[in-house]
């Protein structure tokens, strides 16, 4: 996940019921003077709380509105004041309010899990096998793209075999909700819409470093951070006979920049995305990040001050409010779970919350009860829990009966102990990558070619024309949850019904979501079913317990994604 990423709660404000009560009480006498620098926040309303009656508790607060998303409930808020948290969250019009100031301006790229690839000499050279769900190798298909015979993850979920069924539909649509995709990639270029694509996340120069656009708005075909691009590559790169292939390779991608560039995802961008999804039609959006700055998002933890809950309490909001909108106009949501090793419905300890803003990180203790992961636990969100090549649940990713829907590749580093994978950069996911962030990582040299120590773990690859394409290797639930999108898709592609306004194919989240788990491939717990990964050279806080049945359980879910059980008979 580009970040470290609710239970269900009924939609409200602004036309909708809210079961979460808001913090109450007058605002408060201001004890603290103006702030040297304009700082922006994001504000949620109460429930059925008129804009005008939002605005002018915003103001009595020492807050501008600069924007406003009227189906979550959502203000963007420009202040000087450095104590407008704590003054929005006494109003009783207003449930709080969450910066998107970073401590410090040093940038956060992504999650160690997802960056073994960035040291030389951190992998050895070598390939994963590729075994699918079934546990055989399988011959290549044909009609499939150079660089697939290294995608161990489309064959487990038998998408090459999907693809003599259903290749996908150009009217399916599915939404990136990442730090951006580099539309200008070979393999991204043929299935890329211009015109549907946003930017919601403009840079901000203390967090993301100088801008490289007018403005801070990078175009909607760029992406500075490298996450959105590897995760579009693996939902649907065209299969064209040039670099490599996704899930779904006729479908439409779509770019929903809601990340910065440094790889945070602050609430305005995430709910401001996932609405316009919804009026744009979308039919799936992926969503491979966690909000900041929470963890988890606790309405009433003892640890945390009046206004830190008060900020909790509006993320949630917002965010439910932002996902049923979404889902009653039809959107999929597809989640990754996370990469904190953790069962979601057993959370224990909190210590990297809030990573942004002025207080540092403290530890927490996490009440299951109370506190929420965003948006893996919000409503209607499929979550996806992450595989290595042997189908083991790897040593990073979230799990537990709470939350886990289904599962997918989404690779593991350190699969595969006592054979020649271990430790190879085959056992992660090969997906498309911006030659810019590559650059950025050390990677690519300024003339564009591989640094010496990558060969293995990044690839170059150029068309007749002069156009190249650049791949590397991650890891990490957000490589799992884009395999789980590109199967729906698919199941949208050959089940959908033609939208009368739209034109598109569209098809009831409900109805994606029965598919895609009935189809799912059932695996049943490890024997015995407390795994430890001390092999992996990983401590006992890595050991995970596998609960549940083969029909389902806290480590597959339903299952493993299978695109072509997906494409066959409607169950």
């Amino acid at each position: 996940m580009a970040g470290r990423r609710l239970r269900a709660i009924a939609a409200g404000t602004l036309g909708w019921a809210l079961v979460l009560a808001g913090a109450s009480g007058s605002a408060a006498a201001p004890t603290h003077t103006d702030a040297a620098e304009l700082t922006r926040f994001t504000v949620v309303a109460e429930a059925g709380v008129s804009a005008s009656a939002a605005t002018t508790a915003i103001e009595a607060a020492g807050g501008a509105v600069v924007a406003r998303n009227a189906a979550a409930g959502t203000y963007q808020v420009t202040t000087r004041r450095s104590d407008f948290a704590r003054r929005a969250a006494a109003a009783t019009s207003l449930i709080g309010a969450t910066g998107d100031r970073a401590i410090g301006a040093a940038p956060r790229l992504r999650d160690r899990v997802e960056t073994e690839h960035l040291v030389p000499g951190a992998v050895r050279p070598g390939s994963a096998t590729g075994y699918g769900p079934s546990g055989g190798a399988r011959a290549p298909v044909v009609g499939m793209d150079p660089l697939d015979e290294r995608l161990w993850g489309l064959r487990m979920v038998r998408a090459d075999l999907a693809r003599q069924r259903e290749r996908g539909e150009r009217g399916v649509t599915v939404g990136i909700l990442d730090t951006g995709v580099d539309a200008t990639h070979p393999d991204l270029t043929p299935n890329f819409d211009t015109t549907l694509s946003r930017n919601f996340a403009p840079d901000i120069p203390s967090i993301d470093g100088a801008c490289e656009w007018a403005g801070c708005v990078d175009p909607v075909h760029v992406d500075d951070n490298g996450h959105g691009t590897h995760v579009a590559g693996t939902v649907g790169a065209a299969a064209d006979g040039f670099g490599l292939s996704g899930v779904a390779p006729n479908v439409t991608l779509v770019a929903l920049k809601g990340g910065q560039d440094s790889g945070y995802f602050f609430l305005d961008p995430v709910v401001n995305a996932i609405t316009y999804a919804a009026d744009a039609g979308l039919d799936v959006v992926n969503m491979s990040f966690f909000v900041d700055p929470w963890l988890y998002n606790c309405g009433s933890n003892a640890a945390d001050s009046a206004e830190a809950r008060a900020e909790q309490r509006a993320i949630v909001t917002a965010m439910s409010r932002a996902m049923n909108y979404a889902h009653d106009r039809g959107v999929t949501m597809v989640v990754a779970m996370g990469n904190e090793h953790s069962d979601l419905g057993r959370p224990g300890v909190d210590e990297s919350s809030p990573d942004t803003g002025p207080v540092a990180p403290y530890r927490r203790v996490v009440d299951n009860a109370d506190c929420l992961m965003l948006p893996q636990e919000g409503p209607h969100a499929i979550g996806v829990s992450a595989l290595g090549p042997s189908s083991r649940k790897a040593d990073f990713s979230n799990y537990g009966l709470e939350r886990v829907t289904v599962a997918a590749p989404g690779g593991h580093f350190r699969d595969g102990f006592g054979t020649p994978t271990y430790r190879t950069a085959g056992n992660m996911i090969l997906s498309s990558y911006p030659r810019g962030a590559l650059q950025t990582e050390g990677i690519v040299d300024a003339d564009g070619n591989i640094v010496a120590g990558f060969e293995e773990t990044a690839f170059k690859r150029c068309a007749a024309d002069g156009r190249c394409g650049y791949y590397t290797h991650l890891q990490g639930t957000s490589m799992a949850a884009p395999h789980a999108a590109g199967v729906a898709a698919l199941i949208v592609s050959r089940f959908g019904t033609r939208d009368a306004d739209l034109g598109g194919l569209t098809m009831p989240p409900g109805d994606v979501e029965r598919q895609l788990t009935r189809s799912a491939a059932a695996r049943a717990c490890p024997a015995p079913p407390l795994v430890s990964y001390k092999n992996e050279d990983r401590g006992p806080e890595f050991d995970a317990l596998c609960e549940g049945t083969a029909r389902f359980n806290g480590f597959y879910g339903s299952g493993i994604v299978d695109a072509f059980a997906a494409v066959g008979a409607r169950r």
